[in-house]
């Protein structure tokens, strides 16, 4: 299944500024890695993945379309699901962006 392009350019558009932005087809969808660490996906089955700080996990998960990200039955740890539906505010889109990002860059080289 392909990922939502659209949501692809998006992301892409709010990531414009950001130093060291690689793109990388993972998990059927299109993740976006700074500084070769994770940081967004947009998901094969549509809406995103979100890297962030594992110990703010629940507060995150009380927000609308947002939920823990899971895979083959396991929880990640650290990564939240957002829908499509959640995303199409432009709004909402760039705070769960800037989360991944600011987390991303906050983790020590």
């Amino acid at each position: 299944m392909a990922y939502d392009e659209d949501l692809a350019h998006r992301v892409r558009a709010l990531l414009g500024g950001e130093r060291g932005v690689d793109e990388k087809r993972m998990f059927g969808g299109l993740a976006m890695l700074i500084g070769g660490r994770m940081a967004v996906a947009v998901r094969g089955v549509g809406g995103l993945m979100v890297r962030v700080d594992p110990a703010e996990l629940d507060g995150y998960c009380t927000e609308p379309g947002a939920s823990p990200t899971v895979m083959r039955d396991t929880p990640m740890k650290g990564w939240i699901t957002v829908t499509s539906e959640a995303c199409e505010d432009d709004e909402a889109l760039a705070r769960w962006v800037g989360r991944g990002t600011a987390y991303v860059r906050s983790l020590r080289a």
